[in-house]
């Protein structure tokens, strides 16, 4: 039951770092520091609750989001690529580090959690892409905001409450189907008027 909940509060954690990377990771290695829900102390994944580590994450969070709040969204471009594979990265890496924090095999912990971080990034780009172009200036400047916040309290309540990773993976699931499934009928609308 243990090694279960470990895997959920690792694949949970690891869909919060798709959705955006930093804060997660932030909240993961200062929960780690308290020894609460989490502790890489011992682990092969001991750096992820390293102060210089987190200060690296901090300013890279701070960049990230002065860099969106001017406008320029990191779902695409070279930026966007760069930004995903750090997601990603991350993701895999707060995954594995979540069970080797009581498991001795920890390896498959990395492509779970570069998988469901590759989920929350592809929800997370349909969604996030579709809708920054339908907002006005101000909202869209907020919506970094709100992204930063979702992946926070994903992370927090998958490291405090496992089961809930059931809950934000389902959900990016269902934002990922409802997304693919509005792009197949815009474009079976345009197949039409020929």
């Amino acid at each position: 039951m243990r090694l279960l909940l470990d895997i959920l509060q690792g694949a949970g954690v690891a869909g919060a770092a798709g959705l955006r990377p930093f804060l997660p990771t932030l909240v993961s290695g200062g929960l780690a520091i308290a020894n609460v829900g989490v502790n890489y102390d011992g682990t092969d994944f001991a750096f992820l609750e390293s102060p210089v580590f987190l200060i690296i994450v901090a300013l890279a969070a701070a960049a990230s989001l002065g860099l969106e709040r001017r406008g320029e969204g990191l779902e695409a471009g070279t930026i966007g690529a760069f930004y995903g594979g750090v997601a990603l990265g991350l993701g895999a890496l707060l995954c594995a580090g979540s069970i080797d924090d009581r498991h001795a095999t920890w390896w498959y912990g990395l492509p779970l959690g570069l998988a469901c971080a590759g989920l929350a990034q592809a929800a997370a780009r349909d969604v996030f892409g579709r809708v920054r172009g339908r907002l006005d200036p101000d909202a869209r400047a907020a919506l970094p905001v709100y992204a930063e916040a979702a992946a926070l309290l994903s992370a927090f309540g998958t490291i405090l409450f496992p089961p809930l990773a059931v809950v934000v993976l389902g959900f990016l699931v269902w934002l990922l189907i409802g997304s693919r499934r509005r792009a197949g009928q815009k474009y079976a609308g345009l197949r039409i008027l020929r």
